[in-house]
């Protein structure tokens, strides 16, 4: 399960390093402090990390890496590399998304053991 905590908060922390990218203090330190949320061991809270990262999929690394590819188009520069690179974070991210499913499962299982 360690390892499951450790991938969702590098999506996490991914995420928050986009925002610092651009100068967004605010939502840097949110999504850095978002995987805090998992010490709280109830469903709604895992479910609601979940959600979230499947949001930022789409709309920090969908939008960016569309932004980024137009204008790399426009400039006349390569942006096959720069594409590679947003899709593998974009599907790091929901594999740290699918992981929450994953975490919810184990801590069901450990409260029907006892």
């Amino acid at each position: 399960m360690w390892w499951r905590i450790l991938i969702i908060s590098l999506a996490f922390l991914l995420i928050g390093a986009h925002f610092m990218r651009y100068g967004y203090i605010l939502a840097c330190s949110l999504f850095a402090l978002a995987p805090l949320l998992l010490f709280i061991k109830h469903k709604l809270a895992t479910r609601l990390l979940q959600a979230t990262l499947l949001i930022s999929t789409l709309l920090v690394w969908g939008v960016s890496g569309y932004e980024l590819v137009q204008m790399r188009l426009v400039l006349e520069q390569p942006w096959l590399r720069l594409g590679m690179i947003i899709s593998a974070v974009a599907t790091f991210t929901l594999i740290a998304a699918a992981c929450c499913n994953g975490i919810i499962a184990k801590r069901l299982k450990a409260r029907t053991l006892f």
